[in-house]
């Protein structure tokens, strides 16, 4: 289990940007946000037992080493656009398209003969 040190804070800034804010330890959190409880049913162990402030979402995994809380605004909107994101279509060739492509190599390979 990998151990969680960095936590991130994500937030919306005046001009409608994402701020990021980084810090080595939880303790600059304690100091700016009420502690309201501990995460105890996270289904990253590694998760469990950090602290739940009051006004941010979190902790929630982000890659091996990274613990990251975000604004509700933040975390409404990257929701809606994780919801919203199409996903790449796969082009799937026909039975006729498969037929023709092996006649063809079929023809490639007689000729080479």
């Amino acid at each position: 289990m990998a151990k969680k040190d960095t936590f991130r804070v994500v937030t919306r800034g005046k001009d409608g940007s994402l701020l990021i804010r980084d810090y080595p330890t939880c303790d600059p959190l304690l100091q700016s946000h009420l502690q309201i409880g501990v995460d105890d049913c996270s289904t990253d162990l590694a998760l469990r037992g950090l602290p739940v402030f009051r006004g941010l979402i979190g902790p929630m995994p982000e890659g091996k080493h990274i613990v990251r809380y975000e604004t509700p605004e933040v975390f409404e909107a990257l929701t809606k656009e994780w919801m919203n994101a199409k996903p790449r279509k796969r082009r799937r060739r026909t039975s006729a398209q498969i037929a023709a492509d092996n006649a063809a190599a079929a023809a490639a390979e007689m000729a080479s003969v």
